[in-house]
């Protein structure tokens, strides 16, 4: 079917009361699992490259953009294009001619006067082309290597004045909210504070998007979907997934040289993942 929209997933999803999962992507095999397990699962799904991935991929966009944009056009269930944690503004400004019906502008690095700043330039860019726009206020920590904040480091969590106030300037279609998740976290341990949760639900009204939730046990998610979060980024778990499949693989048969053979099972561990995620969520049959 033809490509939906992500700003149209997250309405519907907030009219259900549940979430839509958001999952990055990295390789032809990402992308294959995450639209399975959604088919497989009955709902629908984002797919999201990273700023990151797109460094990984020599700093090229379109080759994994088109896989994606071809992949999501024959699934069976609706799929969305999201361009997630962009710092470069020549990489903002290929999202839309690449398909991609929305970003996430990630200046929550700088001070808060900075972030309001670079934010709503982006904002006045990606709107006259047609783009959502997420943005992220408080620092949610464990990207490109760096450790997680601690939970109660100035800025590590979102302050709902303050968020009131960035989302009304900057004009925002929906936040990233820091609240005890952190990117890159291979145990599922992380505990919410679903009490903020509910200060920035009543405080805002955009959609709360919730970042590194692959450390988030599942009862958490479901809470955190209970308490107004209404898309969910998960990356790390697919590569838990692939990784395991293939070490393992690996293990038995030293001697395999064939990538298909590992690659499969690879494909299919994250699958899994996907459509297990979108049970969670609540997100299956929507």
């Amino acid at each position: 079917m033809p490509l939906t929209t992500t700003g149209d997933l997250v309405t519907r999803a907030a009219a259900a009361g549940s979430a839509v999962a958001s999952f990055n992507v990295i390789t032809l095999e990402h992308v294959e699992a995450v639209v399975a397990g959604a088919e497989s699962a009955g709902a629908p799904v984002v797919l999201q490259v990273s700023e990151n991935a797109v460094k990984f991929r020599a700093g090229q966009l379109l080759p994994l953009a088109r896989a994606a944009v071809t992949v999501a056009e024959r699934a069976a269930v609706p799929v969305a294009l999201h361009l997630d944690h962009v710092q470069s503004d020549a990489l903002l400004r290929q999202a839309a001619d690449a398909g991609f019906s929305s970003v996430m502008y990630d200046a929550a690095r700088l001070p808060y006067a900075e972030n309001l700043t670079a934010t709503r330039a982006a904002v006045d860019w990606a709107h006259a082309q047609g783009l959502w726009i997420e943005a992220e206020l408080g620092q949610i920590g464990g990207k490109n290597g760096r450790p997680p904040l601690d939970a109660h480091a100035p800025g590590a969590r979102t302050d709902p004045d303050e968020a009131r106030s960035f989302v009304a300037d900057s004009g925002v279609d929906a936040l990233a909210v820091a609240i005890g998740s952190s990117h890159a976290m291979t145990t599922r341990t992380a505990a919410l504070d679903h009490a903020l949760l509910k200060r920035l639900s009543a405080a805002l009204d955009v959609p709360l998007v919730l970042h590194g939730s692959s450390g988030v046990p599942d009862d958490e998610l479901k809470a955190a979907v209970a308490g107004g979060i209404t898309k969910v980024n998960i990356g790390t778990a697919l590569n838990i997934a692939l990784t395991g499949a293939v070490r393992d693989f690996l293990t038995e048969r030293p001697e395999a040289v064939d990538p298909r053979s590992y690659l499969t099972l690879a494909r299919e561990a994250m699958t899994r993942t996907v459509a297990r995620t979108l049970q969670t969520l609540g997100s299956a049959s929507a």
